[in-house]
Parts: C-alpha cells; sequence; structure tokens
C-alpha cells in the first residue's frame, strides 16, 4: 500500500483498510480483544442504570407489551450494528460514523453526523455523572442508615462538586489508555450483570410465591407489539427502548485499539447487543410477573416511582441487606458507563482533527498511554461545564436536554446505516450476503430510526413532551434537540472557512471500495 504524506502532528501510517486516504492515529495497537471490546460496548450502554430509569417509564407508555417493545426497539439497532461490522471491515478507523459517512456522502454530512455522536455523548456523559452523584449519596445514606446524608443531594453545590468529582476521575481512567480502562470495566460490568441476575431469579422467586398482590402470570401476549393500544404509545416506548440500547458502538470505536481491528470490533458488537436485549427481557418480564404494570402501589407505571425502578423495587424483592447490592449496581453502571463513554467521543474528536475537520491540537496522542489525551480532556471539560451550566440555569433545562438525546441518537445511526448501503451499492449484487448485510438491512434498520427521528421532531414540537416547559410557546425539547443541531452546523461553517481542505474532500475522499481486506 502507497504511503501517504500527512500533516506532521499526525503518524504517518496507514490503517490496513481498502481506502488509500484513511490515517493511522497513534493509538495503542493490539490493546483490547473481543471479550474486553464487548465489555467496553456493554458498559457504555450501562444495562442497570437503563433498566431503572426507563423500565417503569416504558410500561407506563405501553403498559404489559413493555417486554414486546423492547424486542421491537432491539431490531433498528441490530440492522444498524450490521452497517457498522461491515464498514468496519473496509475501513478501520476510530472516527466509526463521522469517516464512513465522509466517504459514502461527501465531507458536510459527514461533519454534521460526527457532532450528532459527540453531543449525544456529552449529554449523556453529564446525566451519567448527574445519576452516578445522587447513587452515591443515596448508598451513603442507606449504608449508614442517616437520611441527612443521602439529602447531601439535594444540596445544589454539594451535588456539583461531587458530580464534577466523578468526572474528573473518569476522565483520568480514559485519558491512562485502554489497558486501564478495560480492568475497570470487567470488574463494574461483572458486578452490575451478577446484581442484576440476582434480582431476576428473586423476582421469579416472589412471582411464583404470589408474594405481592398485583403480580401477574407470564403471557405471551406480551410479547405482540401490535397489541399497544395506540401508535403514539408505541413510538414513545420505542423511543426510550432505543435509548436503552445506545452505546453498543463504542465498541467501534476502538477498532484501531483491537486486536483483528477489521473483524473483532464487529463481532463484540452483535455479542453486546445479544447481552443486552436478553438482561432486558429477562429482567422486564420478572419485575412484570412479580409486581405487574399497575400505576399504583409497585406497579412499574406508578408515575412516582417510575423514574428509578430499582430504588423502589430493591428492597421488597430482595430484602433489606440485599437490596443495597441493587443500589450498588445501579452506581457501578452509571460510573462504568461513565469512564468508557468517554471512549467514541474522544476518538470522534481524534479523527476529525486528523483529517483536518477539527483544529490540528486534537490530534494529539498521548506518546505514553496512546489515547486522544487533548480530545479527552476536552470532553470532560465540557461534561463538567455542560452540567454545572444546565443544573445552575434549571432542573427542567437538564431534563428536558436529556429528552433532546433520542434525536440526535437516531440522527447519526440512520445516518450511518444509509451510508453503508450507499458505499458498498457496487457490491450488493456480488452475493446474496451482501444485498442483504451491506444493504437491506442497513436500509431498513435507517428508515426504522428515521421514522422515530421524524415522529420524536414532530411530537416535540408539543409543550407537553418533557418538562412541560415552552419557549415563546414551542416545547423547550424541541428548541435544545433542533438548536442543538443548528449550532453544529454554524461550526461547521466557521470551521469550513479555516479548514477548507476537508470541505473541498481533499483529505477524506467520497469513493467505493475496490476491495475488501479481510483478516
Amino acid at each position: 500500500m502507497t504511503q501517504l504524506d500527512v500533516r506532521p502532528q499526525v503518524a504517518d501510517t496507514v490503517i490496513g483498510a481498502a481506502e488509500g486516504d484513511v490515517r493511522g492515529k497513534g493509538l495503542g495497537k493490539g490493546s483490547v480483544g473481543l471479550v474486553g471490546s464487548a465489555v467496553i460496548g456493554i458498559s457504555t450502554v450501562a444495562p442497570v442504570y437503563c433498566l431503572t430509569s426507563t423500565l417503569g417509564s416504558t410500561a407506563g407508555e405501553v403498559g404489559l407489551q413493555m417486554p414486546a417493545v423492547f424486542l421491537a426497539g432491539f431490531l433498528p439497532m441490530l440492522l444498524v450494528a450490521f452497517a457498522y461490522r461491515e464498514l468496519n471491515k473496509a475501513v478501520p478507523d476510530c472516527g466509526t460514523s463521522f469517516t464512513w459517512t465522509v466517504k459514502a456522502f461527501g465531507p458536510r454530512v459527514g461533519w454534521m453526523c460526527g457532532w450528532g455522536l459527540v453531543i449525544a455523548t456529552i449529554i449523556v456523559l453529564s446525566n451519567l455523572a448527574g445519576v452516578a452523584t445522587s447513587y452515591f449519596w443515596l448508598l451513603a445514606g442507606e449504608i449508614t442508615d442517616n437520611p441527612s446524608i443521602s439529602a447531601l443531594d439535594d444540596n445544589k453545590l454539594v451535588h456539583i462538586a461531587t458530580c464534577l468529582t466523578l468526572i474528573a476521575a473518569a476522565t483520568a481512567i480514559s485519558y491512562r489508555g485502554m489497558t486501564a480502562t478495560k480492568g475497570v470495566q470487567y470488574a463494574l460490568v461483572g458486578l452490575q450483570l451478577a446484581v442484576l441476575g440476582l434480582f431476576v431469579a428473586m423476582a421469579f422467586q416472589k412471582a411464583s410465591a404470589g408474594s405481592f398482590d398485583t403480580g401477574l402470570d407470564f403471557s405471551w401476549q406480551w410479547m405482540n407489539p401490535f397489541a399497544v393500544e395506540s401508535m403514539a404509545a408505541f413510538t414513545a416506548g420505542l423511543s426510550l427502548s432505543i435509548f436503552m440500547y445506545w452505546g453498543w458502538d463504542a465498541c467501534l470505536a476502538t477498532n484501531e485499539e483491537t486486536t483483528g481491528s477489521a473483524k473483532t470490533p464487529g463481532r463484540a458488537s452483535l455479542i453486546a447487543m445479544v447481552v443486552l436485549v436478553g438482561s432486558y427481557l429477562a429482567t422486564g418480564v420478572a419485575a412484570q410477573m412479580a409486581v405487574g404494570s399497575g400505576t399504583t402501589g409497585l406497579g412499574l407505571g406508578n408515575p412516582e416511582t417510575s423514574d428509578n425502578v430499582f430504588a423502589a423495587l430493591a428492597g421488597p424483592v430482595m430484602g433489606p441487606l440485599l437490596g443495597i447490592l441493587l443500589f450498588v449496581a445501579v452506581l457501578a453502571s452509571a460510573t462504568a458507563s461513565l469512564q468508557t463513554t468517554f471512549i467514541p467521543v474522544a476518538r470522534t474528536v481524534l479523527a476529525m482533527s486528523t483529517y483536518e475537520a477539527l483544529p490540528s491540537s486534537y490530534a494529539k496522542v498521548h506518546p505514553r498511554f496512546k489515547t486522544p489525551g487533548r480530545a479527552t480532556v476536552m470532553a470532560g471539560v465540557a461534561t463538567g461545564v455542560f452540567y454545572t451550566v444546565m443544573t445552575l440555569v434549571s432542573e427542567n433545562v437538564l431534563t428536558d436536554t436529556i429528552f433532546a438525546l433520542g434525536l440526535m441518537i437516531c440522527f447519526y445511526y440512520s445516518l450511518t446505516a444509509f451510508a453503508c448501503a450507499w458505499y458498498f451499492r457496487g457490491e450488493l449484487r456480488r452475493s446474496a450476503r451482501d444485498l442483504f448485510f451491506k444493504g437491506v438491512f442497513p436500509v431498513l434498520g435507517g428508515l426504522l430510526l428515521a421514522t422515530v427521528f421524524l415522529k420524536t421532531l414532530i411530537d416535540m414540537w408539543n409543550p407537553s413532551y418533557g418538562s412541560g416547559s415552552t419557549v415563546l410557546g414551542v416545547g423547550s425539547v424541541f428548541v435544545i434537540g433542533v438548536g442543538l443541531l443548528a449550532l453544529g452546523l454554524v461550526i461547521m461553517f466557521v470551521t469550513e472557512r479555516r479548514s477548507p481542505a476537508f470541505f473541498r474532500g481533499q483529505v477524506l475522499t467520497k469513493s467505493t471500495p475496490a476491495l475488501v481486506v479481510e483478516d
């Protein structure tokens, strides 16, 4: 392969991909294997955190069909995962969605896709830090049996200070490289999955013993998505379900640091998806059998407890002693995800800088740790500033920002799925496998997510969406979601004036693969 002349601050190596203009970044090669990559994907999703924050809300929207909606949300994610796998085989670049959409659709679409990933990740990082902070003080109060300690979380200054400390710690671990990240993740992911398994087993036991009056017998009708009462309820539940799977693509962001970079990340993402859907279905069915999906008492749909289901169910299902383990698991889940979620945003920024789509200073890799040091620190600072400002301005603004997250997720996932089909359009007639895995499946996944994007955009216009706040009569969630995308456009136009070569297609070019390199 012909060596390329690149800028001095970028390692002048070329990834073994099909495209000759793809640049190496100087990241640590071979530091993550298949299991480590899958663990990073699971950790970034944070299954226990996702379950406690959305299990009740989903049941409140779709009732007994909650397990069916979990499956429905899994479908577009699985289809998009095939797109990621095929694109990674051809172009194993840590820029993932950014790099691939540039190759398929050109620099401007690719830049906006990268922006969608970055801003979505910053929002999630701030939310994860806030949840980890709340559970830290809640757990401290439970262990000491002192409600006044738990109440410290209500002190805004204490809450922000604790949150910033957690963000700094997560940034430091990510800064030190994939080896440090991997070791912490094995422990945290193992802990949360073990405790979740214990909760599921004890919930099934309570259900079989009829311990709660609201408990139900299992029915296969729960798996029927067509039994949801209305399309609006189904769409709302599906949006929540899609959020519960978001983050598995962190497996792909480490592709330049993974052994067998062309195949291992794609396989790891599919393993992570299977573990996640199995965990969600088992937990959803077990909890529904134990306490039902009603809107009163311990029912999952009770609006008073739906935003934190495990806090309500920990004691009744697991008892006072083991129930503390569930608090520990939620804290471990949020903390683990906080740390690994830095991986995709830092590496996307690194790639964008390497290809001259962002300032060149972010293309620097730490000489010892082989990580995008400056990009990681930037992500940590941005997360801390974002969370502090949003918390001081209004709790409603922070809540509505989180509601707007679904828009960003569907935006860049659907673009990546469509990019796969367009990038490989010349290969779709080569075999049935190529037709389905590079064309049909990605397009279906992209269309499903694009539909959710448009429906969510329409629903966000209503002031009742999210916290109920409005800006000039328009729902604040809509203003925030569309405003963040518009901000990306502004930054892109400013960047284009300073880095014209990238936007002229002279650095990373639109193309179709001449050959897919197999390991």
